[in-house]
């Protein structure tokens, strides 16, 4: 980051130059940019808890006591937002998802990974948002997505290799069949919750 110098030459006349801060400074800097962010966040989070999900980003400058520039800068969106305000979501579910693996019974697992999914889908729509979006605002939400891939993967292999699902399914395909399963618990009511889940687990088995 660097600012510019203004150096008055003669009458007035003035050179306007790039010059880089100090390392003193480009601390500061940083650390500012950092309390900026987490205050932007904690606002946000305040607004969801009090029943304002629109997220409007200039409504939260305002309230964070921060120029509107300033949180364009860390989240150009909401999108933006609603991914930093989900990453704690995102690693329970990959946490989730690795200790689904170590479970004796593949298909257990896969069972338990999906509930639990389903019902923090159900619970924070835009976490589920997150998981359903095709691409990522963030290199930190891309990287969770493929660590959760990677564990789902090795669920699913072994799940294979157990006869509990077909050939063919692979992660990404689990995960786009769970968001279908949220749209219709979501608008069909919570009292299908646990069909539609084993409507979808049947849909995996192989074939008769």
């Amino acid at each position: 980051m660097t600012h510019r110098h203004v150096q008055r030459l003669s009458g007035d006349l003035f050179y306007a130059g790039a010059v880089t801060p100090k390392v003193g400074q480009e601390t500061e800097l940083r650390a500012d940019a950092v309390r900026n962010r987490a205050r932007i966040l904690r606002i946000a989070r305040e607004r969801l808890a009090a029943g304002d999900t629109s997220l409007q980003l200039n409504a939260i400058a305002r309230l964070a006591g921060v120029g509107v520039g300033t949180v364009y800068r860390h989240f150009p969106n909401r999108h933006a937002l609603v991914e930093a305000l989900s990453a704690e979501r995102f690693r329970e579910l990959i946490a989730e998802a690795q200790a689904a693996v170590a479970v004796d019974d593949p298909r257990a697992g896969l069972h338990r990974l999906l509930r639990f999914a389903l019902d923090r889908m159900l619970d924070d729509s835009d976490f589920a948002a997150v998981l359903e979006s095709a691409a990522d605002a963030s290199a930190q939400t891309s990287d969770m997505r493929a660590e959760l891939d990677q564990a789902v993967t090795g669920l699913l292999d072994r799940a294979r290799l157990s006869g509990a699902i077909r050939d063919g399914v692979d992660a990404e395909d689990v995960r786009r069949l769970l968001c279908g399963v949220h749209h219709a618990v979501h608008t069909g009511g919570g009292a299908r919750r646990n069909l539609y889940l084993d409507v979808l687990l049947e849909g995996l088995r192989p074939p008769r």
